[in-house]
C-alpha cells in the first residue's frame, strides 16, 4: 500500500503538561510536521514537573516542536498551533485522539483540488462507530450545518486562514468560562471572510466516547450556548435562537428557554 502523502500537513496537538504521555512521536505521523502545545493551566511561572519535562524531551527528540503556554483555554492552544505551523495544512488534534492517516490524506486531497479553506472530516469512537450523523458526500458548510463540528475533525488551510485574519475566539472553548462553541465560531468566521469550507466523507480521527452532557440544561450551559450562537451568527441570531429554544423546550424548560433568548454576554 502506498504511504499517504502528508508532506504538506502539520498536526497540532493541544494538551495539558500532565497529559503529554498519550501523544505519539512524530515518526508515527506519516511524515507530517508535529506541533504540541502544552498548557500549564495557570499563568504562574512555576516549573513543570519532572514527569512533564521528560515527556516534553521525548516529543522533542522525536521531532516535535513543543510549546509550553502558561495559560488555560484550548482556543489559545489552537491559535498557537496556527502560529507555529510551517506547512500548508493544519489538522487540529487532542491528546486523546488517534489520527487516521489514510482518512486525513483523503481530506487533504479534497483541500488541494478544491481550494477550500477547511475540510471537516468524520470521527469514530473506540468501537469504530461514527460519533454522529455525517453527510454521505462532500457538502458545503454553512451557519446552519456546522454547529456540531469538533475541532479534531477540522483540517485548515493555514495560508488562507492567516491571510483572512481568522483565529479561534479565546473567550470560548474548553477551559474558558464560555466552554463551548469555539469550533463553530471559527468556521463561521471563515465563511464571513468569504472562504469555502466543506464537510468531506473521510474518517480522520478516533476520539473515545465522552460524557459531555452533564452540564446540558444548566444555567452555565444555556449561557454558553446562547453566547456562542450569538457570536457565530451575529445579526441572524434572532432568527435562530427561537428555533433552538423551541426544539429543546422539553429539556431546558420555559425558564431555560427564556434565559437562552436573552441578549448574550461575551
Amino acid at each position: 500500500m502506498t504511504a499517504p502523502d502528508l508532506s504538506d500537513l502539520t498536526i497540532g496537538y493541544s494538551s495539558l503538561v500532565d497529559r503529554l504521555a498519550a501523544i505519539p512521536t512524530a515518526d508515527a505521523l506519516g511524515g507530517a510536521e508535529q506541533v504540541v502545545v502544552a498548557q500549564t493551566g495557570s499563568e504562574d511561572d512555576a516549573p513543570v514537573s519532572e514527569d512533564a519535562a521528560r515527556e516534553i524531551a521525548r516529543l522533542q527528540e522525536g521531532g516535535a516542536t513543543v510549546v509550553v503556554l502558561r495559560s488555560r483555554g484550548v482556543a489559545k492552544s489552537r491559535n498557537e498551533a496556527i502560529r507555529r505551523a510551517t506547512r500548508r495544512y493544519l489538522l487540529f488534534c487532542d491528546d486523546d485522539v488517534t489520527v487516521d492517516l489514510e482518512g486525513v490524506a483523503a481530506a487533504l486531497g479534497h483541500l488541494r483540488s478544491s481550494g477550500a479553506s477547511l475540510a471537516l472530516g468524520r470521527a469514530v469512537d473506540e468501537s469504530g462507530t461514527l460519533r454522529k450523523s455525517y453527510p454521505d458526500d462532500v457538502a458545503r458548510l454553512t451557519l446552519r450545518n456546522s454547529g456540531k463540528a469538533a475541532t479534531y475533525e477540522m483540517i485548515a488551510d493555514v495560508e488562507q486562514t492567516r491571510a483572512a485574519g481568522v483565529w479561534f475566539d479565546e473567550r470560548f472553548g474548553a477551559g474558558a468560562a464560555l466552554y463551548l462553541g469555539d469550533e463553530y465560531i471559527f468556521i463561521a468566521d471563515l465563511l464571513r471572510a468569504g472562504l469555502r469550507a466543506d464537510a468531506v466523507p473521510a474518517t480522520v480521527a478516533m476520539h473515545p466516547t465522552e460524557s459531555s452532557g452533564s452540564r446540558w440544561g444548566t444555567g452555565a450551559d444555556i449561557d454558553a450556548r446562547s453566547a456562542a450562537l450569538s457570536r457565530a451568527v451575529g445579526g441572524w441570531v434572532w432568527l435562530l435562537k427561537p428555533a433552538f429554544a423551541l426544539r429543546h423546550l422539553r429539556t431546558i424548560g420555559v425558564g431555560g428557554a427564556v434565559r437562552f433568548l436573552r441578549p448574550a454576554r461575551y
